[in-house]
């Protein structure tokens, strides 16, 4: 479950306050959201232009992108993402620029007078906020992620996006969207809206079906990739090409293979919406400029990393399903320097299946270092390094995250690279201990 602290004292009244309306568990429906924004006068018809994204995998980072190719071509960009890493405000971005506490206050009081003694939900209430905000702030576009799901999540009360787009599909919360994937496809394929472009990535057949239905049931113009646009990498370079013709752009700097899927995505939806011209050379700056903390996220200096050996590298990565902790393990087993051990300090929430994400770094020949994830229902970290142990890997629990590191430090010869993950909770208590919050 969604939960925040603030250390601005009317916010963190206020979040108490929401706390006493919250069900006390996750759910998902339109119904309480869809009565919240009719009191506070229907802000969500009142958003600029709207990049409604989706996906189990890579929503965030196309959002990066988004928002990354919208600046440089000279607009201005509200965005809504989740969950935080260090401060609710990362969660409202206006214009460019996080939320200031103020404004949050205001914000969530408005919010929180509106639902009364009414059941709401943290990002429930979260999402209104962010709606009231967008829709009083003039921009010239509004991106925002979704939740969890896509059909029945919060945002998709937003009736007539500019734009829809999914990233990736797999596994994950199981609790809400089942466990086959054909019927998450159709879940994530919820927020398809009539005469809408709906831009996907390409899947496998099941879920191609899934996705064609749903959105041949709400009337939306369905561009997959590998038909209406597509883009691989070459010579290191993002060649991409659809029906305007083709485009020879950097690669992402952010790092991992899988980060230029997630920009090509970004730049079909730019591509493909009829708004904002957004021309080569900004899709190019954007590309090479978007940051997006916590995923494959390399800290160069402070705290944390001081408890590690000097030279040594440390990352720290949110990955928390199979599929992205595939894809971390697999950029560590083809960039990592061969005189580097990688250590690992996970973490995991209660409800993540430990031995199907520890499962691609079996051959990596890693030791691993299993933490609580602070605040929230986790894995015991005793238990998790038993399963990692099963495995096959060294694995020892320890008290929390400064422990592990100073365990490291002691137990090495040369400087190894860390990657701390498991959790977007546990990347951003990190990047909290580290001094790095994002801004």
């Amino acid at each position: 479950m969604d939960r925040a602290t603030s250390e601005h004292p009317r916010v963190q009244a206020l979040i108490d306050r929401l706390a006493l309306l919250s069900p006390g568990w996750d759910s998902l429906g339109l119904s309480r959201i869809t009565r919240l924004l009719a009191r506070l006068g229907d802000p969500q018809h009142r958003l600029p232009p709207v990049f409604h994204v989706a996906g189990t995998n890579g929503k965030g980072s196309t959002c990066a992108f988004l928002r990354a190719g919208i600046e440089a071509a000279g607009f201005r960009a509200h965005v809504y993402t989740s969950p935080h890493l260090v401060r609710f405000n990362e969660r409202i971005r206006l214009g460019g620029r996080l939320i200031g506490d103020d404004a949050l206050a205001d914000l969530l009081a408005e919010v929180l007078d509106a639902a009364g003694k009414d059941e709401i939900s943290f990002f429930e209430a979260t999402t209104a906020a962010g709606f009231l905000a967008f829709s009083r702030e003039p921009a010239d576009a509004c991106i925002v992620e979704v939740g969890l799901g896509g059909r029945l999540d919060a945002t998709n009360v937003i009736a007539a996006p500019l734009i829809c787009g999914i990233a990736d599909l797999g596994h994950d919360h199981k609790a809400f969207l089942g466990s086959s994937l054909p019927g998450i496809a159709t879940e994530k394929a919820g927020i398809a809206k009539e005469r809408v472009p709906l831009v996907t990535q390409k899947y496998r057949s099941a879920l191609a079906l899934a996705v064609s239905d749903a959105a041949g049931k709400a009337g939306a113009i369905w561009l997959p990739r590998g038909e209406a646009w597509d883009s691989e990498v070459q010579n290191g370079r993002l060649r991409y090409r659809d029906a305007k013709g083709q485009l020879d752009l950097p690669l992402p700097s952010l790092p991992g293979a899988h980060q230029a899927k997630n920009a090509a995505l970004a730049i079909a939806m730019l591509r493909h919406q009829d708004r904002l011209e957004i021309g080569a050379p900004a899709l190019a700056t954007a590309i090479a400029g978007a940051r997006w903390p916590a995923r494959l996220q390399r800290l160069p200096s402070g705290p944390l990393l001081d408890l590690l050996p000097p030279d040594s590298e440390l990352w720290i990565d949110g990955a928390h399903n199979p599929a992205a902790a595939t894809t971390i393990a697999d950029y560590f087993s083809r960039m990592l320097e061969p005189e580097r051990a990688l250590h690992l300090v996970v973490g995991l929430l209660a409800n993540r299946p430990a031995g199907a994400i520890l499962r691609p770094f079996k051959s990596l020949g890693v030791r691993l270092h299993s933490v609580a994830v602070p605040g929230h229902e986790s894995h015991d970290p005793a238990r998790l390094a038993a399963v990692a142990r099963r495995l096959g890997m060294e694995a020892q629990d320890f008290l929390d995250l400064r422990s592990a590191l100073s365990s490291i430090r002691a137990g090495v010869a040369s400087p190894p690279s860390v990657l701390i993950f498991g959790s977007l909770y546990l990347a951003g208590q990190a990047l909290a201990l580290n001094g790095s919050a994002p801004d």
